[in-house]
């Protein structure tokens, strides 16, 4: 099955950044296929390079950069919601890039299954 993600929540606030995160490593594990995962409003604070979590916690950005280079995942950072939120190409993690809602529509059209996580 071919998926795609959208991430409505940032990475310290709510469950929903982790949760989708452990469910895209699941359904790569089972050999599903992840078209795009795209953050939205809050969800696009997961692609800063510049969080710098505790030391004991983990660092979710970190997470999703290290599984999109290995599984050559989509990241997709909504324009308009991250330059509300400072969130530009400069401050990018690895492996995330910005792009507009065209990308989540494509997204949709092109999976089977289009997975919210958060509000």
């Amino acid at each position: 099955m071919k998926f795609a993600i959208l991430v409505n929540e940032g990475p310290y606030n709510h469950q929903a950044s982790d949760s989708a995160y452990q469910f895209v490593k699941a359904a790569l594990e089972k050999g599903h296929e992840i078209f795009r995962v795209f953050f939205y409003y809050d969800g696009v604070l997961n692609a800063t390079k510049y969080a710098e979590p505790p030391q004991d916690d983990r660092n979710v950005g970190k997470n999703w950069a290290a599984l999109a280079e290995s599984h050559k995942l989509d990241l997709v950072v909504c324009v308009a919601a991250g330059l509300r939120r400072g969130i530009v190409d400069d401050s990018l993690a690895p492996g995330f890039r910005i792009s507009g809602l065209g990308q989540l529509i494509e997204a949709g059209i092109q999976a089977d299954r289009l997975v919210a996580f958060g509000d």
